[in-house]
Parts: structure tokens; C-alpha cells; sequence
């Protein structure tokens, strides 16, 4: 093959080739462009029929996963690759991923499992995994919580599911727990009535069930008193701060002492 039939078929070669990937590129463009619209079509009919956004976005997850794999797959048969056997090698792989990652394997049937238990939804306020913050969204492996010191974490979701879930806004009223130390000198009774109606006063505090107010214990320093009111889980912390300032001012409108060990005089003979 003399020099000149060498440069001609590099040149129709290389010009192919280029053809080629340029192609590919378009299509990789245009079908992730067409897997974003058929995903954010497909999640716009659940929402429209009341469609759990949880499930809306873990069926998403799916769908897009699973259209950018066909994706690859008709791509890689635009070059000329047999899909059939690349299939088969995929699976191969997908074997041996699946043994040395079946921790998130495990993630990805917790997640299913959690769908059909639904023992909390995107939104609600939980503590799972040891981490306690608002569900913002359950993966295909993991469940995104934004912690209140407004923390993104991901905890997987075998974990949640092999652990205790605490779902705080599955109910409609939650308790805020608070004591109060009072010196002894104190009468109890006419402190719990102060304290029932200044805890009654904070907003948010649920009148039913009502602000619960009553002697703990007595100690050494006088008496403890218990103050749990009721409110709904958004207004858990704007009903416990303002019940601490309202234990305060009670104490000091009513001019109480401030609580102290008793003691005990020991005299000495020499």
C-alpha cells in the first residue's frame, strides 16, 4: 500500500471516527435532555394525583437509572459493540459487585422495604440511625436528613431499617420535658399553680392534652417539680425555650429564694 493510500484511508478513517463520537456526544446530550423531561414528567403525574412524594421520588431514582443504562447500551451499538455480550458482562460484573457491595444491596431492599412499611415520609420530623432530623428525601440506597442545625446526612437505609425508628410528627401533639429545682421554703402547691398558669400562656402550647405540672420529688434542697406542656413537633423548641423563661419569671414575680443545699452544724469539743 503506497503512501498516498495510506493518508487517504487514515483520512476517511479519522474523519469517520470523528463523525462518529461527535454523534455519540449528541446523543448522550439529547437522551440525558429526554431522560430529565420523561422523569420530571412521570413525577409531576404522581404528584398531581396525590402520589406519596416519597414514593414519587425513589419510583424517579429508578426510572432515570435504568433509562441512562439503555442510554449507554444503544450508544455503545452506534459503535458497533455487540450489547448482547457487553450485557452479558455486565451482568458478570454486577455479580461481583454485588458480592463485595451486598451491604448496599441490603440498603437498596431496605429502601423498598420501607416503602411498603412507610413508617415515616418526606417531611416528617425522625430520628433514625442514631441521627435525629427532617426526612428530605428516601434514595434508592440512603435517606437524606436535614438535621436542626441544618446539617445535610445521609444514613443508609439498612441501618434505619435494622434500628429503632422515632417518628415525632406521626402524632399531633408532642411533650416537652422540664423540671424546677424550689428551695424548701417554698410552698409547692402554690408554685405548681403559678407555674400551670404561666405555661398556659406560651403560644403553641396545646390545650388538650393540657400542660402537665407536678411534684417530682422532694430532696435535700427542697422540692422538683415536672413541667411537660404539648405542642405540635414544629414548635418543639419555641415551646421549650420559652417555657424555661417562663419557670423564671415565675420565680422571680414571686419573689422565691433561690433553692440551696441544706446544712447541717456540727460542733466540735475540744
Amino acid at each position: 500500500m503506497d503512501r498516498e493510500s495510506i493518508e487517504t484511508f487514515l483520512r476517511t478513517t479519522a474523519s469517520e471516527l470523528a463523525i462518529k463520537i461527535l454523534a455519540a456526544l449528541a446523543f448522550w446530550i439529547i437522551g440525558r435532555w429526554l431522560i430529565g423531561k420523561v422523569v420530571g414528567l412521570m413525577q409531576a403525574a404522581m404528584n398531581r394525583n396525590d402520589i406519596d412524594p416519597t414514593l414519587t421520588k425513589y419510583l424517579g431514582s429508578i426510572v432515570a437509572i435504568a433509562l441512562n443504562i439503555a442510554l449507554v447500551l444503544g450508544i455503545l451499538g452506534y459503535f458497533g459493540i455487540q450489547t448482547t455480550s457487553f450485557a452479558a458482562m455486565l451482568a458478570g460484573a454486577g455479580l461481583a459487585i454485588g458480592a463485595a457491595w451486598s451491604g448496599m444491596l441490603g440498603n437498596f431492599a431496605a429502601g423498598a422495604f420501607m416503602l411498603v412499611l412507610r413508617p415515616f415520609k418526606v417531611g416528617d420530623f425522625v430520628q433514625v440511625g442514631g441521627i435525629t432530623g427532617t426526612v428530605h428525601e428516601l434514595g434508592l440506597f440512603g435517606t437524606t436528613l436535614i438535621t436542626p442545625d441544618n446539617v445535610m446526612t445521609l444514613v443508609g437505609n439498612g441501618k434505619i431499617f435494622a434500628d429503632t425508628v422515632m417518628n415525632y410528627s406521626s402524632r399531633p401533639t408532642r411533650r416537652v420535658e422540664r423540671t424546677m429545682q424550689i428551695a424548701g421554703s417554698v410552698d409547692p402547691l402554690d408554685a405548681m399553680a403559678r407555674l400551670r398558669k404561666a405555661i398556659a400562656a406560651i403560644p403553641n402550647v396545646a390545650a388538650d392534652p393540657a400542660p402537665e405540672v407536678n411534684l417530682l420529688e422532694t430532696n435535700l434542697v427542697g422540692h422538683v417539680i415536672a413541667v411537660r406542656p404539648y405542642c405540635h413537633t414544629d414548635h418543639y423548641w419555641q415551646v421549650y425555650f420559652e417555657t424555661n423563661e417562663a419557670m423564671v419569671r415565675v420565680a422571680q414575680q414571686a419573689g422565691w429564694p433561690a433553692p440551696t443545699p441544706a446544712t447541717k452544724m456540727i460542733q466540735v469539743q475540744g
